[in-house]
């Protein structure tokens, strides 16, 4: 059976979109309601096994500002590879980064939206994105820091791009009609 050029190409742009969403995204399980931000290291120092009587006596007098200190307001900036909730860890807004953190690597990043994921990427060029405040949480992974900033994402592709950058992947013979 001979494929017609129309079908050879839908064939093509559905194996390399699937391609495409599957080496988008790495080897991280998605588990709605968590979250994978890396926290603080433990310093060294003296154990926690250290006896009630080793540490300082203090007594906090009732409605003190000593006593446990309010949450921290979400950040307007990332700066590690992580999941960062939104509202939470982060602000909705737009956010841009420079690209990939190795000069030879990729930027991945993507929005979640519950169980959804709204918009996502797989980079070697700086970014820009815009986390909506009805995204439950931002991924980063191999990417310099992310800012707030005021400048607008781009918007989507067209279809005439992505053909454009498929020509790379297909070779020109075939769009242009050269016998295979």
């Amino acid at each position: 059976m001979k494929l017609t050029r129309p079908a050879a190409v839908a064939v093509v742009l559905l194996a390399l979109g699937g391609a495409g969403v599957a080496a988008a995204q790495p080897d991280e399980p998605h588990i709605p309601g968590t979250t994978t931000a890396p926290g603080p290291s433990a310093a060294p120092g003296p154990s926690a096994a250290a006896s009630p009587s080793d540490a300082p006596q203090t007594s906090a007098a009732p409605g003190s500002s000593d006593a446990a200190a309010p949450p921290a307001a979400p950040a307007t900036s990332i700066q590690k590879d992580g999941t960062y909730k939104v509202g939470v860890d982060i602000v909705p807004g737009t956010y841009a980064s420079a690209g990939p953190a190795a000069a030879d690597g990729a930027c991945y990043w993507k929005r979640v939206n519950n169980s959804q994921v709204p918009d996502n990427a797989l980079s070697k060029k700086p970014q820009v994105v815009r986390i909506e405040p009805t995204d439950t949480a931002f991924t980063t992974n191999d990417c310099q820091p992310w800012q707030q900033t005021n400048a607008a994402p781009p918007p989507p592709a067209s279809p005439g791009d992505v053909l454009g950058q498929l020509g790379a992947f297909i070779g020109k013979g075939m769009l242009s009609g050269a016998p295979g």
